[in-house]
């Protein structure tokens, strides 16, 4: 520093104005250095201060963990200890559990010796009365049982009796002894054997419920059916009837149940008669009267709930052109709310018809010519 204070100084003699500056800027920077180390001395303090104050918090938090340490200690042997004294309450409740098993197993020994006495009381007493009934003695010489050096002393008698409850007592170990050998899980078994006994007892009272309501509507079904068909049973046979004498005239038809029949359930037989007198069988009729029976067993049937179109496929192929005209009048008389479709080769078929379609050949060429038939044509003009 002398060395450049020197330097300075013979600046300041050979620059008087640099050197003023100089120093005037050195004494700033001393001002600043000066105020500088007064704010480190500060923050130094500062620092020792806050240091002091670290120290103090390590102590407190020192003493408070040795604190905490101990209290964690004790805490500790409270839990060994709690978990000792859990251990020994649990061997305590097992033992308390199988005293209780124990003590069960002796109550339904007791409840089973107890309901035997009373079942061998039971039977003493029948025995008893039965005595009592059987000999008509015994109520007039009662009052005389027991009576030292009579008939009835029983007391005399004792040396058998003795033997007998010694003989009782030696079995009643001897049962004892079998039954400690046995394994007692056999209880259990039995209980769960007698609540599956119970759940199926009620399963079982609820399948007869279930199949008593079953049977309720079944029969309600039955009577129903039974009804229904009474009442189709009717309605077709008083068309069968109907028709069969339209396509027959003097001719009668019935369905009726068999003999010893005792309702429609139990089949229906078709009845022919002529001039009022009834065939014993079908196989009497010829074969045109057959075909007319089925016609009319059929559209019968069909005529209990009638379909708005039929179609008929040379159904008068076997019969005669006067049948073949009944067909038609029947069909006009008793499905007049239908429309038939009726496939014919006869021309007794076409009387009643509205419309006929005619096919033929031509030059080898099959042709169809549509005809209206003169009462289709006048009810067409009635309605116009």
């Amino acid at each position: 520093m002398h060395t450049s204070s020197r330097a300075r100084r013979g600046r300041v003699l050979l620059f008087p104005t640099q050197a003023r500056a100089e120093l005037e800027a050195l004494g700033e920077e001393r001002s600043a250095s000066d105020t500088s180390l007064k704010g480190l001395e500060n923050a130094l303090n500062s620092s020792r201060r806050a240091l002091e104050r670290a120290d103090a918090a390590v102590g407190e938090a020192q003493a408070a963990l040795d604190e905490a340490q101990a209290g964690l200690d004790e805490a500790k042997a409270e839990l060994d200890a709690a978990e000792s004294e859990a251990r020994q309450l649990g061997e305590d409740a097992a033992a308390a559990r199988k005293r209780a098993a124990a003590c069960e197993v002796e109550a339904k020994k007791a409840a089973h010796a107890a309901q035997r006495l009373r079942a061998e009381a039971a039977g003493a007493a029948r025995r008893v009365e039965s005595l009592t009934e059987k000999h008509a003695w015994i109520p007039h010489e009662k009052g005389f049982f027991g009576h030292a050096g009579g008939d009835y002393d029983f007391a005399a008698r004792e040396g058998g009796a003795a033997r007998a409850r010694a003989d009782l007592d030696k079995l009643e170990k001897a049962q004892d002894k079998i039954a400690r050998k046995i394994n007692k899980r056999v209880m259990g078994m039995i209980e769960k054997s007698e609540r599956d006994y119970n759940d199926l007892t009620g399963k079982k009272a609820t399948v007869a419920r279930d199949r008593s309501k079953i049977e309720a509507v079944i029969s309600e079904l039955d009577v129903k059916k039974q009804e229904t068909l009474e009442a189709t049973w009717q309605k077709v046979n008083k068309d069968f009837g109907s028709i069969f004498s339209s396509l027959l005239p003097g001719a009668q038809a019935k369905l009726t149940p068999p003999e010893g029949a005792k309702s429609v359930l139990d089949g229906l037989e078709v009845k022919v008669g002529f001039g009022g007198l009834w065939k014993e069988s079908l196989s009497e009729l010829s074969g045109g009267q057959r075909s007319l029976i089925a016609l009319s067993l059929v559209l019968s049937m069909l005529l209990f709930k009638p379909a708005p179109m039929y179609i008929l496929d040379e159904v008068d192929a076997a019969l005669d052109l006067s049948h073949t005209q009944n067909i038609g009048v029947m069909l006009k008389t008793h499905f007049k709310q239908s429309q038939f479709v009726v496939v014919s080769l006869k021309e007794g078929m076409f009387n009643n018809a509205n419309v006929i379609f005619r096919t033929k050949f031509v030059d080898g060429v099959s042709t169809v010519g549509r005809t209206a038939t003169k009462h289709h044509a006048s009810n067409k003009r009635a309605k116009k």
